[in-house]
């Protein structure tokens, strides 16, 4: 039988994972002194056996192990050397560092990004910032809202994102008790200069807020909601337009808002733009420092924050968030770290294929095949006809039903 292009001498998870130069696990592994005290579970083996586990949707340490080890001929590929004991995994999982798989995450994003193809937008550079909470069956980490009905609470993480609306993959994250409140995380946030964010009321800082409308060097153009207890201590009326009218523009007004019972409070000025939805006759109030973009582009710019929503909800579906291999908060921290690499992974592939796949069906069929020794780029063109052409291993083995004497 003739050879064909569609035999891989790597199975699927190799393939995707050889998108991760282990330069960059190396370099970070060395800064956080992650390898110190392991024999042979080193980092890069903690991050294989991590995609592992989310690849094929392990809902328990038992599964990804076990699972590593009835595949123990194809491990080779992977780089990975020995197949790691559960107690020396659940170890490792408690003891190093949830951080160096977050420094990983980001290194990789600024190797991958780049690669992905730009799209149009209203808006050039336009980030959009929103949390999402991760429930957990523990109490380890405080989890926001009322408790049960046994009086008890949950825990749950909360995940602070930002995501860049031409690419839709998160760029910068901070995991943190479901508690906590959103509004510190703008602090540390930075995007380039020129830059748009959008975000919800939840958000708030008028002090941030004046800090990037005055900035000379770095000024910062954002679009979120105005809070119902805000002060607005002067105004004044702009022109609307006929054709802002029509498109649903109510009004739009400059303003200095701040509380002038509180002598600590930031006063800003900024623009409120009063908008009516043509299909649920809603009234919104947009707050922002935009003066050269139309209160409908305004109206466009925070709608387009809800893609970031489904990017949340394409997490959540595509990967293990439900059930984690440790209970201790570092564990978790390492598992949503995976997680978003994994999805990192699948976005590049996806962006990667003149063929159009919609990342579930991508996300099934690496699941599905994961282990499979098939070009993982020609099965994306053709399926069917990569794995009918595949050459298959035939070996000698007894019919589970023969006689013990035949």
């Amino acid at each position: 039988m003739g050879k064909h292009t569609f035999f891989s001498g790597q199975p699927i998870l190799s393939q995707i994972i050889n998108l991760i130069p282990k330069s960059i696990v190396d370099r970070v592994a060395q800064q956080y002194q992650a390898d110190r005290y392991y024999k042979k579970f080193k980092t890069w083996d903690h991050l294989v056996t991590m995609l592992f586990g989310c690849f094929s949707h392990c809902n328990s340490i038992r599964e990804m192990i076990t699972g590593l080890q009835a595949s123990q001929n194809r491990l080779y590929h992977l780089k990975l050397v020995h197949t790691p004991r559960r107690s020396t995994f659940a170890d490792a999982n408690t003891k190093r560092d949830a951080a160096v798989f977050a420094d990983i995450y980001s290194k990789l994003t600024r190797h991958l990004l780049p690669r992905f193809p730009d799209s149009r937008s209203c808006a050039p550079n336009l980030y959009i910032v929103d949390s999402t909470t991760i429930s957990l069956f523990s109490d380890i980490m405080n989890n926001a809202g009322r408790p049960g009905s046994n009086g008890r609470r949950k825990g749950g993480a909360k995940a602070h994102s930002v995501v860049r609306e031409d690419h839709l993959c998160i760029e910068f994250m901070r995991i943190s008790p479901a508690a906590s409140h959103d509004s510190p995380f703008l602090r540390d946030l930075s995007v380039p200069a020129g830059s748009y964010i959008c975000f919800d009321r939840g958000y708030n800082n008028y002090t941030l807020f004046h800090k990037w409308t005055t900035s000379t060097t770095h000024p910062i153009y954002f679009v979120t909601r105005l809070r119902d207890n805000a002060y607005i201590l002067n105004q004044t009326d702009l022109q609307v337009s006929p054709d802002q009218h029509k498109a649903g523009v109510v009004s739009d007004q400059k303003v200095v808002l701040g509380n002038p019972n509180n002598s600590k409070t930031q006063l800003l000025s900024a623009r409120i733009v009063r908008f009516k939805d043509t299909k649920t006759a809603k009234i919104f109030e947009f707050l922002t420092n935009i003066d050269h973009l139309t209160g409908s582009q305004i109206a466009d710019i925070y709608r387009r924050r809800w893609q970031i929503e489904l990017v949340f909800k394409r997490i959540k579906q595509a990967y293990p968030l439900r059930y984690f291999y440790g209970e201790s908060i570092n564990a978790i921290r390492i598992q949503i770290w995976a997680v978003m690499i994994c999805d990192l992974l699948i976005q590049t592939i996806t962006r990667g294929q003149k063929k159009k796949w919609s990342y579930s069906n991508l996300r099934a069929m690496v699941r599905i095949h994961l282990l499979s020794y098939v070009s993982l780029w020609e099965f994306l063109k053709s399926p069917e006809k990569a794995l009918l052409q595949a050459t298959p291993i035939h070996q000698n083995q007894r019919n589970l039903f023969t006689d013990r004497g035949s």
